[in-house]
Order: C-alpha cells, then sequence, then structure tokens
C-alpha cells in the first residue's frame, strides 16, 4: 500500500511529465518539500526521466541540489528566468520565496518579471528539454494574470507515520532518557503530534525529554502546549486547557459513558471493527446543567486538544472574510486533528440565517459549517452546546450531523447529591474548616433532599455561599449556612418553568436523556400540562 509520501510524489511526477510549467507549494516546511522534489525527480520508477534540481534564492540565485555548484549570475529575478528558458537538460527549477515579485504587504508586482514567466511558458512546454518551474512559499500569492498558468500543490502537513519514524528514530539517539511508551502509547503521542510540522515535532519531543529526564504518555501535554502555539496564530480558535476530569462533573452517566466508549476511536485499533472516527454530539437542555462542564472535562479524558469556535470572531465587517474566517478556522482544527471543536450556545452563533440583515453572510457560513460537519475525513470531533434549541435550524439536526443528541435536564435527587459531593470536596478540604461540619454522603443526601429543582450552577453557588457565610464570622462551617442560602435562593426551575417545560417536550422525542436510567427512578418521562416541573422528565431514556 502507497503510503501519503508516495502518494505526493506520484502526483508531483504526474504534473511534471505532462509538462505543467508552474507549480505552487505552498508551505512552511521548505526543506521537507525539497527532499520530496529531489526524491521524486531522482526516482526513475516514478518519473521515468530523472531530471537535475535547480535551487534558487534572492541571496545565492541558483545551486545546483547537493553540489556547490552556484551560479551567481542569476541572483536577479528576471536573469534566473533567462537561466531556465536557455536551459538544455531535463531539469526542474525551485524558486523560494518567488512570491515577493508578484506583490504582498504593500509591496507592488513586478510587472517585468511576470511579462517574462509568460513568455517562456511555451519554451517550457515545447523544448526538447524537460523543464518546469517550482515555486516553494510559506504563503500562497498568485498574481490574477498568472492564475490560468499555475497549478496549486496541496503538500500536506506530515503524516503519524513519519512522526512515528521521526520519534523512533529520536528514541534510539538519546539512549540515556529513560522512555516508558508501549507501542499504542507512541502511536497516540504520534498522533496528537499531527498539525505539526516535522520540526516542531521534533522539538515538543525533545522538550518532553529534557524537562523530566524520561519519556512517558503524561508528556502528552507538552504535545498540547505546542499545538496551542499553531491555534494561537490563527486568531479565530482559542487553545481551552484545563485540568477538569470526567468525575469533577456530578450525574449525566448517561452522556459520560456514551463519551467514553468512544475515547482512543482514532487510533488503529479502531480500524479492525471498521468503525469510522466519531463526528459529533449536540448537548441541549437546561442552563447551568453541565454542558460547557462537559466539553472541558472531555477534553482532559481524550487527551485531545480543545478548541473553542467563537462565532463572534468569525463574523467581520469586511466583505467576504467572513467566510474566510471559517474556512481558516475548520482548517487549523483538521490540522491538529485528533481534536475537539467546541462551538459553545451555537444558536446564538447562528441567528442570522434566513434574514436579510447581514446580505446572506450568516447563510453561507452555516452552509460551510454544514457542508465540513458532513463531509469531513480528519478526526475532529464537534461538541455543540445550546440552550434555546428551538433557534437551531432544521439541518443541523438531522443524522449525518451529529451521532448523538443529548438532553441535559434539571439533576435527580442522587445527581444533586453527587454535584454536592464534587463540591464540598473540592472546597470544604480543611479539616479545621469543615471540624463542625464533615462533608459526608448523610450531609450530601440531606442537601439534595432540599434542593429539589436546583441546578449543578445553583447547587455550586449553595456552597461558596455558605463558605462566606462562615468567612465572615471566622467560624467552621455550619449546615444552618447551606439552609440559610437555599431558602434565600429561587431556582431556573421556577423563574424559567415555561422554557424548561417547552424544552422537555421538544427533548421528549428529538434527544437522548443525558441522566441514567438507574438514576431516574421516581421520575416520569412525560411532561402533560400541570405536572410538577420537578417530576416530569425530558428526553428518550435509552440503554448506553
Amino acid at each position: 500500500m502507497q503510503n501519503y509520501n508516495e502518494k505526493n510524489m506520484i502526483k508531483l511526477a504526474n504534473l511534471l511529465k505532462a509538462r505543467f510549467p508552474y507549480i505552487y507549494i505552498s508551505s512552511f516546511e521548505e526543506e521537507r518539500v525539497i527532499d520530496m522534489i529531489r526524491k521524486t525527480v531522482e526516482t526513475s520508477e516514478i518519473i521515468k526521466t530523472t531530471r537535475k534540481l535547480y535551487v534558487w534564492t534572492q541571496t545565492n540565485g541558483f545551486i545546483l541540489d547537493n553540489t556547490k555548484k552556484q551560479h551567481k549570475e542569476t541572483i536577479d529575478a528576471r536573469r534566473a528566468l533567462e537561466f531556465v528558458e536557455q536551459c538544455e537538460e531535463d531539469a526542474v527549477f525551485v524558486f523560494k520565496d518567488f512570491h515577493i515579485n508578484f506583490g504582498i504587504n504593500n509591496r507592488p508586482a513586478d510587472y517585468m518579471v511576470i511579462r517574462k514567466l509568460r513568455d517562456i511558458i511555451p519554451n517550457l512546454k515545447t523544448s526538447i528539454a524537460k523543464k518546469n518551474v517550482i515555486f516553494v512559499s510559506p504563503e500562497l500569492v498568485i498574481p490574477d494574470n498568472m492564475q490560468k498558468e499555475i497549478s496549486v500543490f496541496d503538500f500536506s502537513l506530515p503524516t503519524v507515520e513519519e512522526i512515528g519514524n521521526m520519534l523512533n528514530e529520536m528514541i534510539k539517539q538519546n539512549n540515556s532518557i529513560e522512555i516508558s511508551l508501549t507501542e499504542q502509547e507512541k502511536e497516540k503521542m504520534a498522533k496528537s503530534a499531527l498539525g505539526l510540522t516535522l520540526q516542531e515535532a521534533e522539538n515538543a519531543f525533545a522538550r518532553a525529554m529534557v524537562e523530566h529526564g524520561k519519556l512517558d504518555i503524561s508528556d502528552m501535554n507538552v504535545i498540547l502546549d505546542e499545538k496551542n502555539q499553531v491555534i494561537k496564530k490563527t486568531g479565530i480558535l482559542e487553545f481551552i486547557k484545563n485540568d477538569l476530569h470526567i468525575d469533577d462533573i456530578g450525574g449525566l452517566d448517561n452522556l459520560k459513558k456514551w463519551l467514553k466508549k468512544r475515547n482512543n476511536s482514532w487510533l488503529d485499533a479502531a480500524k479492525n471493527y471498521n468503525i469510522p472516527a466519531p463526528k459529533g454530539v449536540l448537548i441541549t437542555g437546561v442552563p447551568g446543567c453541565g454542558k460547557s462542564l462537559t466539553a472541558k472535562a472531555m477534553s482532559s479524558m481524550w487527551q485531545l486538544p480543545l478548541l473553542q469556535l467563537d462565532m463572534g470572531k468569525i463574523f467581520s465587517g469586511i466583505v467576504g472574510s467572513s467566510e474566510e474566517n471559517m474556512r481558516k478556522a475548520l482548517k487549523t482544527a483538521e490540522a491538529v486533528a485528533p481534536s475537539i471543536l467546541w462551538v459553545d450556545e451555537i444558536e446564538k452563533g447562528l441567528s442570522g440565517i434566513n434574514s436579510n440583515g447581514d446580505s446572506g453572510t450568516s447563510t453561507r457560513i452555516f452552509g460551510t459549517f454544514l457542508t465540513w460537519m458532513q463531509e469531513k475525513t480528519e478526526p475532529v470531533f464537534v461538541i455543540a452546546t445550546a440552550n434555546d434549541i428551538s433557534a437551531l435550524p432544521p439541518e443541523l439536526l438531522r443524522k449525518g450531523r451529529f451521532d448523538e443528541i443529548f438532553f441535559v435536564d434539571l439533576p435527580t435527587k442522587k445527581e444533586r447529591e453527587e454535584i454536592f459531593k464534587v463540591h464540598l470536596n473540592k472546597r470544604v478540604t480543611n479539616m479545621e474548616l469543615a471540624k463542625e461540619l464533615l462533608p459526608t454522603n448523610e450531609l450530601c443526601k440531606e442537601l439534595a433532599e432540599l434542593t429539589e429543582g436546583f441546578v449543578g450552577a445553583e447547587i455550586e453557588q449553595i456552597v461558596i455561599s455558605a463558605l462566606y457565610e462562615a468567612f465572615f464570622e471566622n467560624r467552621g462551617l455550619l449546615k444552618n449556612d447551606f439552609e440559610k442560602v437555599i431558602n434565600n435562593m429561587v431556582p431556573l426551575s421556577v423563574t424559567q418553568k415555561e422554557q424548561i417545560k417547552a424544552l422537555r417536550d421538544w427533548a421528549n422525542v428529538r434527544a437522548v436523556a443525558a441522566t441514567a436510567k438507574e438514576k431516574l427512578a421516581n421520575y416520569e418521562n412525560t411532561t402533560a400540562e400541570g405536572d410538577d416541573i420537578n417530576k416530569s422528565r425530558g428526553g428518550r431514556i435509552l440503554e448506553t
């Protein structure tokens, strides 16, 4: 089976054999591109007629590859093109950073150079000597009057095989470093470095080795730090780093179990089951019940970078730039794949759809996003959260966009116990503070009884407010502190009763309950008019 490098070489060889005059490769990995070109023109099995390789820079002119032979007279761009025209041997001419002649950063285009490029096209196509020109640059800049003559070659970032080979080579060369990696963990580390250049990946592995004097799976965080640099440079996506664990979320067992089952599904072991990488999940429901928290904790559980897509940054005042921002954001998410793309409160970002206020920009951006979700091949898991599900267009909700839609309802009594336990264990760690009231299971049960209808965010605030009561009086925590706060707080289930009922009515046939079946004892799954808001539930009850 061909690896991706061989496919690249065959594709390039076909363009060269077809006498394409100008090929443009946009990449920051200059040396890796040159190496691929070199292997292509030197491998007779691929290109049939091997060719010499000349590499040009504005500082040195042409240098015959792998030799010291330098042509100083070709430093000038037009003289270099004359050299190409007059050459009578089979050759490929690589121009580094030639795009500066095409007009960039307020520097005008050199039309004499562009005219010369057009003048020598017949020579490149029909001369007895087989000749091609390849432009290599970190930026893709093509003058308007050359768009028909230049073919853009898509040169991808390193494959997992290339990164894995480099990692193995580094391990061999650093035999004084303690290596504690299984073959699967090596694969996981290599895949976590996808989206980095070979140099960036090498730097990340080297940094991990020197920081601890060893290399193990815990050094995945170093790789994520390097990816953070790539993401920051986009200005659109935000890298979310957190120390949350999936067990920091009380309840939502159905959703957590679903996510755990899909962990590592991007590894080669999953190919044995012929399963694709999961597309994503939409989490909707009552505000403050842990939707965003789940997205953050999921990143730690899967050990993948979490990228937040801010729809506000996508939209720009310049015509056409919003669509380009979306394409750039999605391309970056794919470049650092496997990754998690988080779109928080997605309904707000899509609020302009079907309106004429933005000349159809929102609709076009939405269309780009939908098409990408349906057709993406890179393992980018999309997790979207929404409070107002009615504001979402139906085409986003159909099967194929998301693997599942989960509904997060008000926490049950069992879930409230777990939420109290999480926040008490996290905050009441000082035994002097807790000597009057230890955070026991019995206390959590009693507090859960008192907070029927409260959401997770409200329970967290109850714990914080109770601690303020104790802090103000400079004493230990008392049960009365919690009771006082609870009695003074009006929960969301009261202030937004009608909205919650509407959400549940929608979820009963369209979404799966995030709460586990065993924790729904004594709760109905219907929302008939007049039912107690704290007894009716939303979402279909499924076994996961």
